[in-house]
């Protein structure tokens, strides 16, 4: 079953990079790849405005949260069943927001096997040599330093990339801060004790995991990194379409300190 999944698959990436070859010529491929993960994005994102509204009403959520808190102190038992019966009652999920991410694994684990087995239905991986400028497909970067280092002709393109994940990543922090500090979730309850075991530590390391993108652009085959960048890309385009009247504007926040 999987095999032919594979081949299918195979099949598809080929079938669009023949498509794209008139316009972008030996880079067919990798276009194809970033095609690929532009309609798959597309694809869920009714799902992602879903979980943006879900994570919208969560937020309106957080005073009667915080008042829950307040009540049960420190029954950990009583404050879950009632903020689990508020998020019934008013028809809210808490984990709206990771369907988007999980319906997307499949795709990325059908191009990181797609780029990183020698053979496909039994034939040998004829995907695994077309390259994105000079540096294959199912390569990476570990590869690229070996044969040229950091600014040889493969490298080079790692560095590109490396650059994308930067600024995205930077991007990501920075509204994840401005998120945070405009619409704070509590990580000490009245008592002192913590409202989340935990909390704080991770309120504190949440704004970093996007530069995490960065080792799994470094380790993955170069075609699953495109997945990666174009799709992380997507994402904080997305949200910032999506999120745009939550947070308020930076100059809003500084005037507030």
């Amino acid at each position: 079953m999987f095999t032919s999944l594979f081949s299918a698959f195979a099949s598809l990436a080929e079938h669009l990079a023949s498509l794209l070859e008139p316009v972008f010529h030996g880079a067919s491929t990798a276009a194809a790849i970033v095609l690929f993960t532009a309609l798959v994005r597309l694809a869920v994102h009714p799902l992602s405005r879903q979980a943006a509204r879900g994570q919208k009403a969560q937020a309106k959520l957080r005073p009667q949260i915080a008042a829950l808190r307040e009540k049960h102190g420190k029954d950990s038992k009583a404050l879950q069943k009632a903020v689990m019966e508020l998020h019934a009652a008013e028809k809210v999920s808490p984990l709206s927001g990771c369907l988007p991410s999980l319906l997307q694994m499949p795709a990325f684990f059908l191009l990181y096997h797609l780029f990183s087995s020698a053979k496909i239905g039994g034939k040998a991986n004829a995907l695994l040599d077309h390259t994105l400028f000079a540096a294959p497909l199912g390569g990476n970067w570990t590869q690229a330093l070996a044969d040229g280092g950091i600014f040889g002709a493969r490298g080079l393109v790692y560095l590109v990339l490396f650059a994308i994940v930067a600024a995205v990543a930077t991007f990501n922090y920075r509204r994840m801060k401005r998120q945070m500090a405009a619409a704070p979730v509590p990580v000490v309850a009245p008592g002192g004790q913590d409202a989340v075991p935990g909390m704080a530590a991770m309120s504190k390391f949440m704004p970093l995991l996007s530069f995490a993108t960065l080792f799994t652009v470094a380790v993955v085959p170069l075609a699953a990194a495109l997945y990666v960048v174009t799709s992380t890309t997507w994402t904080a385009v997305e949200r910032a379409f999506l999120y745009k009247d939550v947070l308020p504007a930076p100059a809003a926040l500084a005037t507030a300190a």
